[in-house]
């Protein structure tokens, strides 16, 4: 069962040296700043990405910092790709003790009155059964550790324009809670992170049409309570934090980081 940590100083709980990480949609945005916080912190980690490209070069610039990096492609919504991850995750490092499942899509899904079976189908296929598929997989072979997914503040809370999205985090959030459940006689810690607007180049995508037609991206991006935008690395602390010993009483849980946004 997972010890008790209370002797332990706190610069050891942050430690993850000997810890060897995966991290899902690595290549860029978050999940490129959670594998370099992961990795500063003393991790191995694994960077996969359905763009192979980007990964390997996300690798090689964390590995030329002193970090222990390396890159695979993965397609999430193909099981076959995900256990050919977790093979490599084994075979290269002998286990894995963190599994990121940051990967997913999230295209403005317009008036749910025009959205295509498909369309919600592709959502549904990414960001609940990747998810999904990833924690099974990874816990298969994992001798404890932890699972962080990446959750989202539209979770919680919906919005107009994104119910396909919406719906699928909220899906996230409850897989979160059950897989804590049935991963705790294993030693396996789930864990989720929601972020509020994060500046990231996919959402800056998403909002180019919005910014073509005079909204003040910036603006929009920065309305919370503490009044600036949110970047990479403000999530990439908590995963880090969730990822540690320091929070190794925590499973079933969702961390909102949106800046108080929800709190209003």
């Amino acid at each position: 069962m997972i010890e008790d940590h209370s002797s332990r100083p706190l610069v050891e709980l942050w430690n993850l040296t000997g810890r060897r990480a995966v991290i899902t949609g690595g290549a860029v945005g978050i999940g490129a700043q959670i594998a370099r916080r992961l990795a500063e912190a003393g991790a191995s980690v694994l960077l996969a990405d359905i763009d192979q490209a980007a990964a390997a070069a996300m690798a090689a610039d964390i590995a030329a910092t002193g970090g222990q990096a390396l890159s695979s492609p993965v397609d999430i919504s193909d099981t076959t790709s995900i256990v050919d991850l977790v093979e490599l995750a084994m075979s290269t490092w002998g286990g894995i003790d963190i599994w990121v499942n940051n990967a997913g899509i999230y295209p403005t899904t317009g008036p749910a009155l025009d959205a295509e079976d498909d369309f919600i189908d592709r959502m549904m296929d990414v960001n609940v059964r990747g998810t999904f598929a990833c924690s099974r997989e990874a816990a298969r072979r994992m001798r404890g550790g932890v699972i962080v997914n990446l959750a989202s503040t539209t979770g919680f809370r919906a919005a107009p324009g994104i119910s396909a999205y919406s719906i699928s985090k909220h899906a996230v959030v409850g897989l979160t809670r059950a897989l804590a459940l049935e991963f705790a006689p294993l030693d396996i810690r789930v864990v989720a992170v929601a972020p509020g607007p994060i500046d990231t180049p996919g959402v800056r995508t998403q909002m180019t049409p919005l910014k073509e037609a005079g909204l003040d991206v910036e603006a929009v991006m920065a309305r919370n309570p503490l009044g600036r935008r949110g970047v990479p690395d403000d999530i990439a602390r908590v995963v880090c934090f969730l990822a540690s010993d320091m929070a190794a009483w925590i499973t079933g849980e969702v961390v909102v980081a949106d800046a108080g946004s929800l709190a209003g």
